[in-house]
């Protein structure tokens, strides 16, 4: 079997940006703000919108199932309150979860929180428990930078964020820190703030101790963890300086990558400084890069070509990026897939 860690909805039927607009509009004149109610998409224009796109390049590209998050760029936590956030991020979310009852063979359910900059994050556990308890969602996303470029949080190890990382203990959910829209000119979202993000995220953890805290927490930093193995001679510098254990000890126990890594020096690199065990295989696709290398003729985010030619992975090891490690980092995944409740290779669907 063949799991992409790291998928999402970037297909979804117009009317949702047309309802967000008019959400975004009506903080400017509340008199136009739409109800929640207002938005209506059918199950067929949901079928189509997953056939015509992901579920038809994941045929062609030989993946099975996806765990599969509302657009990423779309979070834009930045916008409004919380209230304008809490709205968007439950309608958001159960079109992630219509699509994985519609195609239970192919999708699996990572939810997006209704973070806002300056709020507790205890106030994004009644949609956290919804996802998992509800809908049976298999982790979440958390945005380390819900300002949106300006980082205005305090660091992913600090107590601020502990109410977040005790629910996802409590429900063995692993969270992949995945930021959204920048609105930091100096930040281009998918060039730079994504990867600077995913960089940021992984020293806020190597200068701290947060998983003495919870030993048993788990993060995916995606985008093949953005600087980490390039630089990784530079950060186990950095955590000898600061008197911390092996960054295998460290770190890597609680974190791992996707493979979210574009050209093919990329994916050889990540996989020669990394730990197979450590490597989750992810595209992002259909998302932040969707045209054809014209080098290789392919498209660049087909990764599995990648994971393939690379000659740093034997068959064994390329299973465990396949499909062993995201079974032992997503346990609900795993659980799902030994009692049928996903069905991988199964035809057909059902309705929700």
């Amino acid at each position: 079997m063949i799991i992409d860690c790291h998928g999402h909805y970037t297909t979804a039927p117009k009317p949702l940006e047309d309802w967000r607009n008019r959400q975004v509009e009506g903080l400017k004149n509340p008199a136009v703000t739409p109800k929640a109610s207002e938005l209506r998409i059918g199950d067929d224009e949901l079928r189509e919108s997953i056939e015509k796109n992901q579920l038809k390049l994941m045929r062609e590209r030989g993946a099975d199932l996806t765990i599969f998050s509302p657009r990423a760029s779309f979070m834009a936590h930045h916008i409004g309150g919380f209230e304008t956030s809490s709205t968007w991020a439950a309608i958001c979310n159960e079109l992630i979860h219509r699509v994985s009852r519609l195609f239970p063979q192919h999708f699996a359910g990572c939810g997006m929180l209704p973070q806002s900059p300056g709020v507790d994050p205890k106030t994004c556990l009644p949609e956290l428990k919804r996802c998992v308890e509800e809908y049976g969602f298999v982790a979440v996303n958390l945005n380390p930078d819900p300002s949106g470029g300006h980082w205005t949080s305090p660091p992913l190890s600090d107590r601020h964020w502990f109410p977040i990382y005790e629910a996802l203990v409590e429900y063995d959910i692993p969270a992949m820190i995945h930021v959204s829209t920048s609105c930091n000119p100096c930040f281009h979202t998918t060039g730079s703030h994504y990867l600077n993000a995913d960089t940021t995220a992984f020293v806020q953890c190597l200068t701290a101790d947060l998983f003495k805290e919870f030993p048993k927490l788990r993060f995916i930093i995606p985008h093949g963890g953005g600087a980490v193995p390039y630089h990784w001679g530079r950060f186990r510098g950095i955590a000898q300086d600061l008197k911390k254990p092996l960054l295998t000890d460290h770190l890597l126990k609680n974190i791992s990558f996707d493979t979210c890594v574009y050209h093919q020096p990329g994916i050889d690199l990540l996989t020669r400084v990394m730990p197979v065990d450590n490597i989750l295989f992810g595209s992002e696709m259909i998302g932040a890069v969707r045209g054809i290398d014209p080098e290789s003729g392919h498209y660049y985010d087909d990764t599995k070509r990648y994971i393939d030619a690379t000659p740093n992975l034997d068959e064994a090891a390329r299973r465990r990026v396949y499909e062993a490690n995201a079974r032992r980092v997503y346990p609900r995944l795993d659980a799902a897939l030994r009692t049928g409740r996903l069905r991988p290779g199964a035809q057909g669907g059902v309705t929700s």
